[in-house]
């Protein structure tokens, strides 16, 4: 797709965002994740991905209906995204109306590996917590 094409694209995409994509950028938006700036359908490395934290380099993806049947494009992406340098987290519209919680930490979590930093020892008791409350 031409980068034009690709633009007006990312546009439609965030106007007519899925329901699992609204929540999340209510979330994300405005610097309101531990001060992150994040971008939602953001063209990248010929690419669009669903959000964007460009400090950290970190993606985030929806595993939504669009993408049955597209697991080695997916891969693909994944492999070329991660060639320059990002990181890939993919969700399912499901994790995130049944378990923002937990979507939320898993971001927090990557967002401090991917700034180099060692991982707070509250992330890593909230992770033992959240496995006794599913046992």
């Amino acid at each position: 797709m031409s980068p034009n094409n690709l633009t007006s694209f990312a546009s439609h995409l965030r106007r007519n965002g899925t329901v699992a994509e609204q929540i999340l950028w209510g979330e994300l938006r405005a610097r309101r994740l531990d001060g992150c700036k994040f971008r939602r359908q953001a063209k990248l490395s010929g690419y669009i991905v669903d959000f964007f934290c460009p400090e950290a380099k970190l993606t985030i993806e929806f595993d939504g209906i669009v993408h049955e049947g597209r697991e080695a494009e997916d891969r693909a992406r994944r492999h070329d995204l991660e060639a320059a340098g990002y990181l890939e987290l993919r969700f399912s519209n499901e994790d995130i109306a049944e378990r923002l919680h937990w979507v939320l930490h898993e971001i927090r979590r990557a967002l401090v590996v991917a700034r180099g930093g060692p991982i707070p020892e509250a992330l890593f008791q909230m992770e033992t917590l959240e496995k006794r409350n599913e046992s």
